[in-house]
């Protein structure tokens, strides 16, 4: 005969254990004003860094992509090949020689100067208008957007031919945001990336298929953070309009 009471006491610690890897996924993927409410084990805020840590990505993006771009320009005007250092991280990255005098490098120029002037206007944005307050990050997602930034500008080497007006802090206070691309969708930053990232790819014709491997992971990543902002600003302001998407205006 089964045992009921240990069938129930089996039950219960399933339960427990499933909500319990709720809560450390959910830890993971939140950050900022989405992390503020969310219960949590004490031993996870030992994995919190500062979300104002943000600007460190476009610094590192700034120096490494810059350094990048440097280095294109005296291969494409000088006629020399890059650094050995440089040679063997290529290889390894995109299984193939670094790019030759193909046609390509144009293109390649290109999207490394839309990168620099991206990652420039974030930095920008980071230390001269975004107000980050108390929020944290996860520590893995610092960690990732690190290697993230550095690997982009990597990707894109990668390429061949493979056919208040005073800036002061008004309120410390979240409030419903207006204006703009604000009166159809919640994020309309990460929209803009997606955007942005999207006509870096058409640079290439289309054709760099690991470009848009970074689109996709750019379009469900900001999507995943676009509907949890959009969550957090309906949970918190019962006037939100009701009309506003969360990503995609009109369908999403």
């Amino acid at each position: 005969m089964f045992d009921c009471e240990q069938i129930r006491r089996e039950t219960h610690v399933g339960n427990g254990n499933r909500a319990k890897q709720e809560k450390q996924n959910s830890d993971f993927i939140r950050y900022g004003k989405t992390k503020k409410d969310l219960q949590r084990p004490k031993r996870l805020y030992s994995f919190d860094v500062p979300k104002r840590w943000f600007s460190h990505f476009y610094v590192i993006s700034v120096i490494w992509n810059g350094m990048l771009l440097w280095l294109l320009l005296h291969v494409v005007f000088s006629g020399e090949q890059f650094p050995r250092w440089l040679q063997t991280l290529l290889y390894v990255l995109c299984q193939h020689p670094p790019m030759d005098k193909s046609g390509d490098e144009v293109s390649v120029v290109l999207m490394l100067v839309l990168l620099l002037l991206q990652s420039i206007r974030r930095l920008i944005e980071c230390l001269f208008i975004s107000v980050f307050s108390n929020g944290v990050i996860h520590l893995v997602q610092y960690c990732f957007g690190v290697c993230y930034y550095i690997l982009l500008g990597l990707t894109i080497l990668c390429q061949k031919t493979f056919t208040e007006n005073k800036g002061e802090v008004v309120t410390w206070s979240h409030s419903i945001p207006y204006g703009d691309w604000f009166e159809h969708v919640s994020g309309p930053n990460y929209l803009a990336e997606l955007v942005i990232y999207l006509g870096m790819g058409l640079v290439f014709g289309g054709l760099n298929f690991t470009w848009w491997l970074v689109v996709m992971y750019v379009l469900f990543s900001h999507a995943l953070e676009a509907v949890l902002c959009h969550e957090f600003y309906v949970k918190k302001f019962e006037s939100y309009p009701k009309h506003r998407k969360a990503f995609i205006p009109l369908i999403f």
